[in-house]
């Protein structure tokens, strides 16, 4: 197994994993789309929820004859456990270990609940990361056009080699040889993860929007203006990020915009900002985020629940609302 291959579909196949039955846990996005792009595959999927809820409703609508959790996990050879992050220890220790066979194979598709300890199954018993990069929606529509998207995948050290072909075959059935299969280590995938969340793509994009939009705002600007300039037209940035890469973003946008981006940007992200990107790191690698995360689940997230309340008040949110208000394109379904 060289750790340094990317696999696609010439390099896989889907025998290993026709002979296990999977069970699916909690019928989310992640999933809906994990039974709905395997059981078109061809796997023996089942789907175990809580009885009566919105996902045990939705699952019987896409055909499925959803179990109580410990009834699928009994009947089933790889058990995928798509419950929030903070959900899986309890689940698993409550519906899940005391009913898994001899050589089962617990899989999620982030590896939060086994890097930080939430989930270790008994010796005999394996942990498999498959981690497509992209929402269910996404991993769902990627399959549905033919192909799929990129996708981590990762095993214990110890785990017999059969384990490793099993994630493959599953990654493969979920669509993800298309684009690409990356062997990586669990901790890999959870603290680049959980990086990139934090400093990038949520928390350090979020808060540069506010600030921008706040700056020129007190600074005498129209909101609407504020708001098209820090956050509309992002979309056109990242699509062109999403699509290119950096350079052909620049080579896309105006002579003016790029002068900008390379003389002003470094000057926002400096040295200070990148001390900060290596102490939020390090709280990452010593699972002081972790801690502090479960700590706040346990307490019925107060911070959680005060940032909403605060950010839905926020001048930015009631003009952007009333912004997109008449722009028919951006509501869910438009095209």
């Amino acid at each position: 197994m060289d750790p340094t291959k990317i696999y696609y579909r010439a390099d896989t196949r889907l025998d290993e994993i026709m002979r296990s039955r999977i069970a699916i846990i909690g019928y989310g996005a992640q999933g809906q789309a994990h039974a709905l792009n395997l059981r078109d595959s061809g796997c023996q999927v089942v789907v175990g929820q809580r009885s009566g809820g919105r996902g045990w409703q939705e699952a019987q609508q896409d055909g499925f004859q959803p179990l109580a959790i410990s009834d699928a996990v009994q009947q089933s050879d790889i058990v995928a456990l798509m419950v929030p992050d903070e959900n899986h220890g309890a689940v698993f220790q409550q519906f899940v270990q005391p009913h898994l066979k001899p050589g089962a194979v617990v899989l999620t598709c982030h590896g939060f609940s086994f890097h930080y300890g939430l989930v270790d199954p008994r010796p005999q018993q394996f942990r498999l990361l498959v981690a497509p990069k992209g929402q269910g929606h996404m991993v769902r529509g990627e399959f549905q056009r033919g192909g799929g998207v990129p996708c981590l995948l990762a095993v214990d050290d110890e785990a017999p080699e059969h384990v490793w072909n099993l994630g493959l075959a599953y990654a493969t059935a979920l669509g993800c040889a298309h684009a690409g299969i990356i062997r990586t280590t669990i901790a890999a995938e959870t603290e680049t993860d959980l990086f990139g969340e934090q400093v990038v793509l949520c928390g350090g994009l979020t808060q540069l929007v506010q600030a921008g939009f706040e700056t020129l705002v007190d600074a005498g600007y129209q909101p609407e203006l504020a708001y098209f300039e820090c956050l509309h037209e992002l979309k056109i940035i990242v699509d062109l990020l999403h699509q290119s890469g950096i350079s052909a973003m620049r080579d896309a946008i105006s002579t003016t915009a790029e002068y900008g981006d390379v003389t002003r940007g470094p000057e926002i992200i400096d040295g200070h900002v990148r001390a900060k990107m290596k102490r939020i790191l390090q709280d990452i690698q010593s699972g002081e985020f972790a801690r502090e995360f479960l700590d706040e689940t346990r307490q019925g997230y107060p911070k959680l629940s005060a940032s909403r309340k605060f950010q839905s008040q926020q001048l930015i949110e009631t003009i952007g609302a009333s912004l997109r208000g008449h722009m028919p394109w951006l509501k869910k379904g438009s095209t």
